[in-house]
């Protein structure tokens, strides 16, 4: 199929419906609780569930700031997406090109330090706030 041909090589196109309105906004959050449960099974996620629910109860005890909270909570979700993105790369490679290959080992190591990158980010903030916050401040 090309940008000109439409048609699936079987000759026949399902048809496609849009939904709009009210209809339109309860299918895209339907499709994001679908991303959502899909993206609990990776191990790796539910790590990262785990370590934010031990840095709200360490910035609890520490007495963090609304707006740390706020901060973290921020860092958290940007996590939560690059921990999906990966997770459909590592999908998509699966699918398109499942014998090992260089390209697709590269598109998932990627990926991957890309989420190593926002779960550093989220550790130093949460250690800043925990432990060196009211040493410097």
């Amino acid at each position: 199929m090309d940008a000109k041909n439409t048609v699936p090589p079987s000759g026949r196109a399902a048809p496609i419906s849009k939904q709009t309105g009210i209809r339109h906004l309860l299918a895209a959050a339907s499709y994001s609780f679908g991303g959502a449960k899909r993206l609990i099974g990776e191990a790796a996620f539910r790590h990262e569930l785990i370590a934010f629910a031990a840095a709200m109860v360490a910035f609890a005890l520490a007495g963090a700031s609304l707006f740390q909270y706020v901060a973290m909570a921020i860092l958290f979700l940007l996590m939560m997406a690059f921990e999906a993105i990966n997770t459909a790369i590592e999908e998509i490679v699966d699918r398109v090109s499942p014998e090992i290959s260089d390209m697709g080992r590269h598109a998932k190591d990627l990926g991957s330090f890309a989420c190593l990158c926002l779960i550093v980010a989220n550790a130093t903030y949460a250690f800043y706030v925990v432990f060196l916050a009211r040493l410097l401040g």
